[in-house]
């Protein structure tokens, strides 16, 4: 069995889930996880976790016209799974390992590296509004100059503020305490509203622990 996860957005229904798992066993997939990662204005946007019985591309486009062939869905993306991920358990592990750091910068580090790994992110980095870049990883990642520059801006946005919204390649969380943000990157896969909202709550995380430091 290969694993797939596929995004989706459906009509925000009773029944429009089932609609698509009973086309997802149509191809003989098995739905074993689904991630909700966004609901408004009658559409919801989930991952589903599929396993299809072999990698074949002829068989995922075959899932992907089946479930595009239920009224009112749509397909956003679909990509191998790897490890199946249980996001609700990455978070509590990079919560706790970001409490035992003994340092501003170990936390900063740590902080970009698992928000790079568990978002999936292309590049992860922290900067202070001085110009200074604490820490980054991936590839390719921004300036300092950049950085601070969208943060000055996201500050007019209040659905950006809120963690609601803001540009499908980009989502940022403040670190108050220290005056920087953290800004991660991702081309393809738009960030939804429950993904900002995890990432706002890691970083609320290592505030305090930058805080506690100080």
């Amino acid at each position: 069995m290969t694993s797939y996860i596929v995004r989706v957005w459906l009509p925000d229904r009773p029944g429009a889930l089932g609609a698509v798992a009973s086309r997802i066993g149509a191809v003989r997939g098995d739905l074993i996880g689904i991630d909700i990662l966004e609901r408004g204005g009658g559409r919801a946007i989930d991952e589903l976790v599929v396993h299809l019985p072999d990698d074949s591309d002829d068989l995922v486009r075959l899932l992907v016209q089946e479930v595009g062939e239920v009224d009112g869905v749509d397909v956003e993306d679909v990509r191998p799974a790897g490890d199946v991920v249980d996001h609700r358990l990455d978070a509590l592990e990079t919560a706790a390992v970001l409490v035992e750091q003994g340092s501003a910068r170990a936390v900063c580090s740590t902080l970009c590296e698992h928000a790079h790994r568990d978002f999936g992110t292309d590049w992860a980095a922290v900067a202070r509004a001085d110009g200074d870049v604490v820490a980054a990883v991936g590839d390719d990642p921004p300036t300092a100059a950049w950085i601070a520059a969208f943060a000055e801006g996201s500050r007019s946005s209040a659905s950006v503020a809120s963690f609601d919204s803001g540009p499908d390649d980009v989502a940022l969380a403040p670190l108050p305490s220290s005056g920087a943000v953290l800004v991660v990157g991702r081309r393809g896969r738009p960030f939804r509203a429950r993904e900002r909202r995890q990432l706002a709550a890691l970083a609320r995380i290592a505030d305090h622990r930058l805080a506690d430091l100080s």
